[in-house]
């Protein structure tokens, strides 16, 4: 299996009406996301987020995706 690790992972500032923070997206895996009070910890909390993505396809016998080389904002 691939480490969680190795998808890039975009890191934005969550609106005070949303709760403040931050949030976690992992373009890679479709509606794999999370948040923190800090980036650090929406970093963390999302790798939770990736395992369980992955552990889920799995299971449901879904293929799951390289990890990108790069990651291109438009």
């Amino acid at each position: 299996m691939m480490g969680r690790l190795e998808y890039p992972v975009i890191i934005a500032p969550l609106a005070m009406e949303d709760g403040g923070g931050f949030s976690a997206l992992v373009p890679d895996l479709p509606g794999c996301m999370s948040d923190g009070e800090t980036p650090e910890e929406a970093i963390a909390n999302v790798q939770d987020a990736i395992a369980s993505w992955i552990e889920a396809a799995h299971e449901l016998g879904r293929s799951i995706p390289r990890p990108s080389r790069k990651l291109a904002l438009a």
